[in-house]
């Protein structure tokens, strides 16, 4: 946890004694009342903490002090066919971290329709990881999150076209597929944002996807001859195309 984040709503009270973030200063940190510590406001800009009291049940009174505006986001959307619950904890974290603009999530023709039923999107889970990834890259700002009924729902609406980041040129379109690549990530320049992804769940693409894909404008992506994980699959585009429109430094 390399930033403490709050939300707005938590500003003038005290953490509880079991929150992460009490566990984290007290216990791993070592901090104590008057200490200072790296921190953040959810949605807004990121400063500096100090502990002003800790009480006799262990809870927590902080200050908080805007020092920074927030960073903006990076113009990357991943779309990704409904993994296992437990990756896309994995892949909203890791995403999130990395600082891309959104995650859509969209059921697909080989994927596990139960994986659908998953309560992460539901009591709060999902929301939690991306904090998780925010927190550990020193962001003060989360991916806009949202899901479909599925592929053809997802591209029918294109979301990407509602967003609120710069647009240079139209934007890349690429779907992550060992089937007939064409090398899109060569095609990908600086100008273009932003740069829409998508990933199939863990068994891949049908050939009715592929041609609702290519249908939409999109290209076909190799990410190698082997079989990833879907969360493997996605850090790996989202890094690529990340690096291709100069946004690694």
């Amino acid at each position: 946890m390399n930033l403490i984040l709050f939300e707005a709503h938590e500003l003038g009270k005290a953490l509880p004694r079991r929150d992460e973030r009490s566990i984290h200063l007290l216990k791993v940190l070592h901090k104590k009342t008057g200490d200072t510590f790296d921190a953040g406001l959810l949605d807004g800009g990121s400063g500096i903490g100090k502990i002003e009291k800790v009480g006799i049940d262990g809870s927590l009174s902080f200050s908080f002090e805007v020092e920074a505006p927030p960073v903006p986001r990076l113009p990357v959307r991943v779309g990704v066919g409904f993994p296992r619950p437990i990756q896309i904890r994995r892949i909203l974290r890791d995403l999130s971290s990395l600082g891309v603009e959104a995650v859509d999530l969209f059921s697909t023709d080989l994927g596990e329709k139960s994986y659908r039923d998953t309560k992460l999107l539901d009591d709060g889970g999902a929301r939690s990881a991306l904090i998780e990834g925010a927190a550990q890259s020193r962001d003060t700002t989360i991916p806009a999150l949202d899901v479909f009924s599925g592929l053809a729902d997802w591209l029918q609406k294109r979301p990407w076209e509602k967003s609120t980041l710069p647009i240079r040129a139209a934007p890349l379109l690429a779907a992550a597929d060992n089937v007939r690549p064409e090398g899109a990530m060569s095609r990908i320049t600086p100008t273009m944002r932003p740069v829409v992804l998508a990933i199939g769940s863990e068994r891949g693409w049908t050939d009715h996807e592929r041609d609702l894909l290519e249908d939409a404008g999109f290209l076909r992506l190799s990410l190698g001859s082997r079989a990833l994980r879907t969360e493997t699959a996605c850090i790996a585009a989202a890094v690529l195309a990340i690096e291709k429109i100069g946004e690694l430094g």
